[in-house]
């Protein structure tokens, strides 16, 4: 269990990375290509439904090829995609590479959270913590070596160094024995027989009140990783608007967010755990809520990035602690539900920042700013429901 939450961990070091790597050098980028932020959000928008489809695909190449093959084709697919991103095809390309990446990525992600929520019965968002903390650490990293990148004209190598780490997560995966474990990891379900979309959905396992709570969920979900990825790949350009910082210095605005994440999740399972998921949840979204109505009100760089840290601090363990909160509150559901809210994530965070690019083109930066405050205070109405109903 040990070898496979640090493989795990390595992995999700790698989502990490791929994440934000985007992102971090998304104003240069546009400007090399000469594209406005609307066509950053599509690209953004590109990727993460591929990082949808990933996540939907995945049971059905898990019976196929078993979990870790499963994995194995994730990781491939993610190495060869950011590769290509290096190369700087033309914009076109530029989606369908994105489609890809998103795909790998998304299906890591799905396969190992469910893993770990249906392996782990005790102390669950302590080991999804550790899980989200790795994270953490590949999307604060990332944005602290675009940044000298950016500054000598190199910036393209970023892609690059996501694709090295994917090929050692690949090799680990690959090479790595699980012991008791490696026969789940291996194992191939037989196929369901063919039915239609009404069978299919009656023999979802929810029943009464869940069927309530899990669309509760959903729409947590697709808002919050909407907001945390409009967040992290428009930071920097909401920077150099607000502020007038410069592309290399902006891009290290991601890092401060993911830094405080990376510290918040070292603690924040520890903290569910003995004060309960609800209260956590309830919590932490009253305080994005404020820090994002704080944020349009700073004139400095050091109030504005004191902000950022705090958000990201009260941000840290949302998404882990509400994975494992919706999957106690739906007993019996462990197998399905994890994918099911990482997918509704996956929408969110195709839509949102789509959203937030068009926001960032055709209205005033205050508008964008308010834009992302209502979406902490719908997640915060959610959570508050999500405490009655639960």
């Amino acid at each position: 269990m040990k070898k496979l939450i640090w493989i795990g961990c390595l992995s999700y070091f790698v989502i990490g990375l791929a994440h934000v790597v985007l992102g971090s050098i998304l104003p240069v980028l546009l400007q090399h290509y000469d594209r406005s932020y609307s066509a950053g959000g599509e690209l953004i928008f590109s990727q993460f439904a591929g990082f949808l489809a990933g996540v939907l695909v995945s049971p059905l190449l898990n019976r196929r090829f078993g979990k870790r093959g499963g994995i194995l084709i994730a990781t491939g697919l993610l190495l060869v995609a950011e590769t290509a991103y290096a190369f700087l095809p033309p914009w076109g390309w530029m989606y369908v590479i994105a489609v890809a990446a998103g795909f790998g990525f998304g299906m890591i992600e799905a396969v190992i959270g469910t893993i770990i929520i249906a392996a782990v019965t005790e102390g669950t968002a302590i080991a999804m913590s550790r899980l989200e903390v790795l994270f953490g650490v590949g999307a604060l990293l990332m944005p602290l070596i675009a940044s000298p990148l950016i500054a000598a004209g190199y910036w393209r190598l970023a892609f690059l160094i996501v694709a090295a780490f994917s090929l050692i997560s690949l090799l680990f995966w690959a090479k790595g024995g699980f012991g008791k474990l490696q026969a789940v990891l291996d194992e191939r379900p037989p196929r369901q027989a063919a039915g239609s979309i009404r069978t299919r959905f009656s023999q979802l396992p929810y029943k009464g009140k869940q069927w309530v709570l899990l669309g509760l969920f959903i729409v947590f979900f697709f808002l919050y990783v909407g907001t945390e990825m409009s967040l992290v790949n428009f930071m920097p350009a909401i920077f150099i608007a607000k502020l007038g910082m410069s592309e290399a210095s902006a891009a290290l605005t991601v890092t401060f967010f993911w830094l405080a994440m990376s510290a918040g999740r070292l603690f924040a399972g520890s903290i569910a755990e003995r004060f309960s998921y609800r209260l956590y949840v309830l919590v932490s979204c009253f305080a994005a809520l404020l820090l994002l109505i704080i944020f349009p009100f700073t004139e400095h760089r050091i109030a504005a990035f004191a902000v950022i840290l705090l958000l990201g601090l009260f941000m840290s363990g949302l998404f882990s602690i509400a994975l494992v909160f919706s999957s106690k509150l739906l007993p019996g559901a462990e197998e399905s539900t994890p994918s099911i809210m990482i997918a509704s994530g996956g929408i969110g965070g195709a839509v949102l920042p789509l959203l937030t690019g068009w926001s960032m083109d055709h209205l005033q930066l205050a508008q964008t700013s308010a834009l992302l405050a209502a979406l902490a205070g719908a997640l915060f109405l959610l959570s508050v429901a999500a405490w009655k109903i639960g």
